[in-house]
Formats: C-alpha cells, structure tokens, sequence
C-alpha cells in the first residue's frame, strides 16, 4: 500500500520572533516496514541532517532573521510493506528502553493493574493488558496535554494515544520488559480518526512488537514510523527555542491519504 502524507505545521507569534532553533523528527526512515519513495521537509532558514541517540533521522533548522509567522511543511510517499509476523529488529540495545523517564513512571496502582494481566510475560498477556488500559482511559481528546505524564493519565481515566503509549510503557518497564514510543502517521478509511499518531513497541522474543492501544492494533498494517525513543519528548515532531515574540499559537494538518 502506497501512502501519500502531507503535515504542515504553522506558527503564528503576537510580536517578532528571532534567533530560533527548530528540532525536527518529521522524517520517515527506510526499513523493513516500509519503503519511502520520496520525502521532503521545507522550513525558512538554514537545516542539517542528522541522527540521533535513537537512530531517528534528526533535522535542526535555524532562523537568524525577524518574523511573525513560521511555517513547517513534510510531505512524501511512504509504500508499507507486508509485515513479518514476527516483529521489527533494529541494532538499537533494547535495554536503553527501560531507562526512566518522568513521563513514563509507574505507581503502585499501575504496578497491580499491570500484574492482574501479565502473570506470565508472552504477547497474548501484553495485549489482553492493553486491551485492560483502553477500558480504563477510553480516548477523549483535549482532555490531556503533552506534559501529561503516564501516571497522570491513568489516574484522570482519560486520554489519546499519547496517554495510552505512556502508560503501557510505564507497565512494561515495571515488569522488567523493553518498551518504546513509536510516533508516525497511521491510515484510515475513516476521516474521523487522526493522521498522527503513536503507539509502542514491546520486546519480546528478540524482536519488537507493535502495541497500538487506541486502536487494539497489535500489527502495523497501517502505520508509518518516524520516530521511536522512550517517551514522546525523545520523538516530538517539532521542539525549539527562540527570541521573543510574545505569545505563539500552532496549527497542525496531517493527510495520509492511499494513491
């Protein structure tokens, strides 16, 4: 299946705005899932590429001019490829995804709901478990915020992907298993559902598994990754500084649409 994405995100500042430092992982990288067949990312000013700890395909755009509106624009053609039944690998060391991470803590609450499930550590308990945080946080959007932390979230009994990412990693880490957050864009015949998204990777057996919560989707037949680390603020699409410039506001657009 080809996928056609475009993502645009658009700045707006109540006063000029300078000297800013732009930190972009809006990259989809070529692996066995899948093939990008053409990517571009358009932003003002001066860009390199590199790679970060994660492998992520990391840009760093700067803007050593005066404005009031800035404009990211990331659009290409990503072909997914029909997925190995037994998982994604990597050359990462998948220990690095039991560091913690202030987003992905785990109280004792979430350490007793994780164990109800997870008697023994196997796939099918790992989805029965997400299945279990689901009905726990139904998927209420603008009920949470990125500085919502997994605790926080599983607290509040509500959230987006984000939320169900961060808490299913927290009750990974705790049972000693390798988790990671994935960010990407998924694909759906449905105009309701969000283009962008996220969801986990669990190692298991040598490999990583997908984990996709919001949707109980345990395949990544539709997903595109860009991104993995080990919690979104190792993967958000866009983090930056700058001079001045008052009060900012940000639209964001995603399309993925099949061609």
């Amino acid at each position: 299946m080809r996928l056609m994405i475009n993502h645009q995100t658009h700045y707006h500042y109540s006063a000029p705005a300078c000297n800013s430092i732009q930190y972009i992982k809006m990259t989809p990288p070529n692996n066995a899932h899948q093939q990008v067949h053409h990517w571009a990312i358009s932003v003002p000013g001066e860009s390199e590429i590199k790679q970060d700890a994660f492998q992520n395909i990391w840009m760093t755009s700067t803007q050593r001019f005066s404005y009031q509106s800035l404009s990211i624009m990331a659009q290409g053609i990503v072909e997914l490829r029909p997925q190995m039944r037994w998982g994604l690998q990597d050359q990462l060391n998948p220990y690095l995804f039991l560091q913690p991470t202030a987003s992905t803590l785990c109280s004792p609450e979430m350490q007793c709901f994780a164990r109800q499930y997870v008697l023994q550590v196997n796939r099918d308990n790992l989805i029965r478990l997400s299945e279990a945080i689901l009905s726990h946080i139904p998927y209420r959007p603008a009920q949470t915020s990125v500085q919502t932390t997994a605790i926080e979230a599983f607290q509040a009994k509500q959230g987006v992907c984000q939320d169900h990412a961060h808490v299913l990693i927290a009750m990974c880490k705790s049972l000693g298993i390798p988790a990671r957050y994935v960010s990407g864009y998924l694909y759906s015949s449905n105009s309701s559902h969000l283009a962008s998204h996220a969801w986990v990777e669990v190692f298991l057996e040598q490999h990583w598994y997908c984990f996709d919560v919001s949707n109980l989707a345990f395949q990544p037949d539709s997903h595109v990754y860009l991104a993995v680390g080990r919690d979104y603020w190792d993967v958000a699409p866009v983090r930056g500084v700058r001079e001045k410039g008052g009060i900012e506001h940000m639209q964001t657009m995603v399309q993925v649409l099949a061609c």
